[in-house]
């Protein structure tokens, strides 16, 4: 029951349990649904999410640190081509739907349909191909810069308000020197990097106009972390800093993540239009076209395909990869105010979670992974 209940929470169970709530609460009773999210926006948007995006942070600090698995370049090479491609397909096609539909206040929203939800990924990867496919952890490894590409583009392209940069920068650099200074003089609680370089960054992100959901990722690398990580959702007897903070916080953050489905997930059904298809359209198309085409460009430069991967598998692990749901809604509430456009493509972003369902269906036409010996009915 416990081994249950951990894969139950590690792979966002609580997420979800939330996100169907919201959709329940919204179309049965709109009016209190909107009381109740409007009341917890702020706390659980641009505070609680500091603690989800600096876990996601984590990984990318420890998958680039020597002995990780991005910082060979022989390793890194394709999964990070790959990850470009499978963020540059969607937003293209994103941009020329857009375009065709003459719809030009969706444009603000081409960043929606490039995120991948690296936890619902890896655990749909892992129901078609097994644990030990070698396609799983060129998975992670694409969804890992994945995330790393998708804070840059949160924190560029969707300020909060008017951009103060003067002000960002000063206040910023007296966190990141706190930080410094705590892990020079040799501090091991994370406590104090989160209560006092941490409060500090985020002062200076809000008052800044960058997203202050962003304000943990700069200090989080410099938290004391062991010489190598065992790797993504593999449980670590390392006592460092930075490990201590991701198991402290893992629990906690599943729990803010149930209040991220809740306030953001509630639209009413009829809330889809242009808005929905168009990000659909745009991630289920354009991950698998955009993994798949930038990984050949790579083979064709070079560099080796993945040993064990084949190219039936890689269309399967793009598709995989179209789930985009957390970050994807999460970037919805950052490119939209409240209202009609906000709300399809909030359903856009919920709705490609329906990539795991296509994704089951390619591997069993395909023949990959454990559909291999599937027999058609």
């Amino acid at each position: 029951m416990r081994q249950k209940l951990a894969v139950f929470l590690d792979h966002s169970g609580l997420l979800v349990a939330g996100t169907v709530i919201a959709l329940a609460w919204a179309n049965v009773a709109r009016e209190s649904y909107e009381r109740f999210a409007h009341a917890l926006h702020f706390a659980v948007n641009d505070i609680g999410m500091a603690f989800f995006f600096a876990l996601a942070a984590k990984e990318v600090v420890e998958a680039t640190a020597p002995g990780g698995a991005l910082h060979s370049p022989r390793r890194s090479a394709v999964p990070l081509i790959a990850a470009v491609g499978g963020m540059a397909g969607p937003a293209a096609i994103y941009a020329v739907l857009v375009q065709a539909l003459d719809r030009p206040e969706l444009m603000r929203g081409w960043a929606i349909p490039v995120a991948t939800d690296i936890a619902f990924s890896y655990l749909v990867a892992r129901v078609i191909f097994g644990a030990r496919h070698p396609g799983i952890p060129f998975l992670l490894l694409l969804a890992i810069a994945d995330d790393a590409l998708g804070l840059l583009i949160l924190a560029v392209f969707y300020p909060t308000g008017e951009l103060r940069l003067a002000a960002f920068a000063i206040v910023l650099s007296v966190a990141l020197t706190l930080a410094w200074w705590l892990r020079r003089r040799g501090t091991l609680s994370f406590w104090p990097y989160i209560i006092g370089a941490g409060t500090i960054s985020w002062l200076a992100f809000y008052w800044g106009g960058v997203h202050p959901a962003l304000a943990l990722v700069p200090i989080t690398p410099l938290m004391p972390r062991a010489a190598r990580d065992a790797g993504l959702f593999v449980e670590s007897s390392s006592r460092d800093t930075l490990n201590a903070f991701e198991h402290w916080w893992k629990i906690p953050v599943q729990g803010m993540l149930f209040f991220f489905g809740l306030v953001n997930a509630g639209v009413e059904v009829t809330s889809v239009g242009a808005g929905t298809w168009i990000v659909l359209v745009a991630i289920l198309l354009g991950k698998p076209i955009g993994i798949v085409s930038c990984t050949a460009l790579s083979v064709a430069a070079g560099l080796r395909r993945p040993a064990g991967v084949t190219w039936r598998d890689l269309t399967v692990l793009g598709v995989v990869a179209a789930i985009g749901f957390t970050v994807a809604l999460f970037f919805a509430t950052a490119a939209f105010p409240p209202g009609e456009l906000l709300d399809q493509t909030k359903m856009g972003a919920l709705l490609s979670f329906s990539a795991a369902i296509l994704a089951v269906t390619a591997a069993f036409l395909l023949r990959v992974g454990r559909m291999a010996d599937a027999q058609p009915v």
